[in-house]
């Protein structure tokens, strides 16, 4: 079985976000959602609510499963039997980044990484200024899942 782990933080689950997991779904036979838990970092939400909305927003895709984890990356891999780590790209800041933790995994451990073009629809999109945008009341219907959208709205109100 090929599978392969989408990582991140998710601190929201963008419409970026869900391009690449569904990409990444049409070619493993499974993907595993992975939400990164940073107890040294506060999030806007919490990792159990990140992994209900990432379980909402990913529930029509049949191979893709919700997971968190904490520590090395290539650990998590290891543990779960998968071979390959599939991430987006955004510019080329995320590529020079991207490629030296890619090279780093793979020398740690033998995990591939799948690095991504984004669809340029989202190229500006990142958890991060959508936060920002909608703190202020901004609209950002096309840039999130609608339960997203309404999580935020509750948790902003």
């Amino acid at each position: 079985m090929r599978r392969a782990v989408c990582p991140g933080s998710y601190d929201p689950a963008t419409n970026g976000h869900l391009d690449i997991i569904e990409r990444a779904a049409s070619l493993f036979d499974e993907v595993v959602v992975a939400v990164l838990i940073n107890k040294k970092k506060q999030g806007l939400f919490t990792v159990e609510e990140r992994l209900d909305m990432l379980s909402e927003v990913t529930a029509r895709l049949p191979n893709v499963r919700v997971d968190s984890w904490h520590g090395l990356l290539v650990d998590y891999c290891r543990a779960h039997g998968i071979a390959a780590i599939a991430k987006g790209l955004r510019s080329v800041s995320d590529f020079d980044y991207e490629l030296q933790m890619a090279q780093m995994n793979r020398e740690l451990s033998g995990v591939e990484t799948l690095l991504m073009s984004n669809n340029p629809a989202y190229s500006f999109l990142s958890s991060s200024l959508v936060k920002e945008v909608a703190t202020y009341g901004g609209d950002v219907s096309d840039m999130v899942p609608a339960v997203v959208r309404e999580r935020l709205r509750a948790k902003l109100a």
